[in-house]
Order: structure tokens, then C-alpha cells, then sequence
């Protein structure tokens, strides 16, 4: 039961959040969409003393979420990716760092 409101509560949070189209900027705290196909979660990063950690938390409607988390340093970026059907390219999507600015764009698919 903890299971099914933990999933429905970020596919919920995901529905209502900006989606990640071209690139938004985060702001500390406050969550973006991310779409990756049939998986899409959120992301949101806090500000630490060793660098800006990104946490994503993405799942589908049947499984079990699934949380990751980084710190970026200025420059660094990070991407996640989700695979589609056989032969085509996976939907991914780039979180990246620029000075104090943290932002979240769809990349172009390709293989």
C-alpha cells in the first residue's frame, strides 16, 4: 500500500509540475517535471556545501520508484535516459550545472 502512494504520489507531482520542453531552470528546492517515455518522475536540487545535489525520482504506473541522486560542481552535467522499443533511440533528458544556475532540458533522440 506504501508502495502505491509513494508512486502515485510522484506520477501525481510529475503530471502537475513544468515539463522539462526545451530547457527550464530549477530553482533550489522546487521540483521539475522530467518525461523519459514511459517513465517520468521529478527533480529538484538543494544547495550544499560541496555542490548543487540534483535528485531525480522517476518511475512508471507498475513499478517502483526509482531515485538518483548527484552533485555537480559549475560545468558538470549529468543524463538520464530511458530506453524505448527495439531499434529506436532512448528519450533522454540532461540536467546540467552553470555557475549558480541548474537546468533541465529534453535532448534530441538519436542512437
Amino acid at each position: 500500500m506504501k508502495k502505491i502512494a509513494l508512486v502515485s504520489a510522484v506520477l501525481a507531482l510529475a503530471a502537475t509540475s513544468a515539463q522539462a520542453a526545451g530547457s527550464e531552470a530549477l530553482t533550489p528546492a522546487f521540483g521539475r517535471s522530467i518525461e523519459l517515455g514511459a517513465v517520468n518522475g521529478v527533480a529538484y536540487y538543494t544547495v550544499e556545501e560541496d555542490g548543487f545535489r540534483v535528485v531525480a525520482t522517476l518511475a512508471d504506473a507498475g513499478a517502483k520508484p526509482v531515485r538518483f541522486e548527484a552533485v555537480l560542481a559549475p560545468g558538470q552535467k549529468v543524463i538520464l535516459s530511458s530506453p524505448n522499443g527495439y531499434g529506436e533511440a532512448p528519450a533522454k533528458v540532461q540536467i546540467s550545472r552553470d555557475a549558480d544556475a541548474v537546468r533541465v532540458e529534453r535532448l534530441p533522440l538519436t542512437n
